[in-house]
């Protein structure tokens, strides 16, 4: 297993997936190994995954300090596997949680990102954040499903505070576009590969200085793919529009009928998407590229 040493000396592991230029990925979760992203939808056809095992998940060492779990802190090793990989720039994706992630290392360090992918990426780092009203929002597009009263009925007490982990297990589907045996498979792998200490402490106070972060990405140049999940609820795609506007050089997709794990969705539009826009392609000139499922609506976002 690959691994390099941080600058606390904590020992972090990556993994590699395909061949072609690197691409490096952060997960989310937050805390959760890499492992669920898997091969991202056969991304791995167009670009050799390099994607990290947060500090105290997967195959990395836990640090000795619990308080280096926080986002702002582990910026450090981001840049740590940059120099490890020996490369000058990077193309960096995220999903999820991992968003806040990428966010402060960009902001940290503009000149080493190519171009940055948000896969239904979290902006708090931007001062943007997911409400219940949001949830609520996009649950209301799955009433038809079958299995939408047990969750909603979950998901109210989630919300009052007092869910169990029945009841956790309950609203996953909420997170998918399709209820299937490939995301029953995927969500049971959640809490193993999670590590819950880490992520109460990945977004505690002082992680985030929103308007610190927004100043020093206003004017930043790289390439930037907010892709959004037509029923994710984090974001919304109103949200990720939002969110897309706070760059110079942003486009937008919204992936029909996906959830917050798109490639799961759509495998080949997911991959066909990114790998186009790390290409240079269909996302900055508006083109539709169309998966077999429907077509990705991919919208270039310009300002005044």
């Amino acid at each position: 297993m690959p691994a390099f040493t941080a600058l606390d000396g904590t020992e972090l592991a990556y993994h590699v997936v395909g061949e072609g230029e690197p691409l490096l990925c952060l997960p989310g979760g937050p805390m959760r190994a890499s492992a669920y992203l898997g091969d991202l939808g056969g991304l791995s056809k167009h670009r050799r995954l390099v994607m990290l095992d947060l500090r105290g998940t997967g195959d990395s060492g836990v640090p000795v300090d619990p308080a280096d779990y926080r986002c702002d802190r582990q910026v450090a090793d981001v840049e740590a596997l940059r120099e490890h990989l020996g490369l000058e720039c990077v193309d960096l994706l995220t999903h999820s949680a991992g968003g806040d992630l990428a966010l402060l290392y960009a902001a940290r360090y503009p000149q080493r990102i190519r171009t940055l992918t948000l896969i239904t990426a979290r902006a708090r780092a931007l001062g943007v954040d997911f409400t219940e009203e949001h949830r609520r929002e996009a649950a209301a597009l799955r009433t038809a499903e079958p299995w939408f009263g047990a969750a909603v009925e979950a998901y109210e007490k989630v919300w009052a505070g007092v869910a169990s982990d029945d009841d956790w297990d309950a609203v996953a589907p909420f997170f998918y576009g399709r209820w299937d045996a490939t995301a029953q498979a995927h969500a049971a792998t959640e809490v193993t590969q999670s590590n819950d200490e880490a992520a109460e402490v990945y977004a505690s106070s002082g992680a985030f200085e929103p308007d610190v972060t927004r100043a020093a990405l206003a004017a930043w140049e790289a390439r930037v793919l907010v892709l959004a999940g037509e029923l994710d609820s984090g974001p919304l795609p109103r949200v990720a529009a939002g969110i897309a506007e706070l760059f110079p050089r942003a486009e937008l997709v919204v992936q029909p009928g996906a959830g917050h794990f798109p490639w799961l969705d759509d495998p080949h539009g997911f991959s066909r998407t990114v790998a186009a826009f790390l290409h240079g392609g269909c996302a900055e000139t508006g083109e539709r590229v169309g998966p077999a499922g429907g077509d990705v609506i991919a919208t270039p976002v310009r300002r005044e």
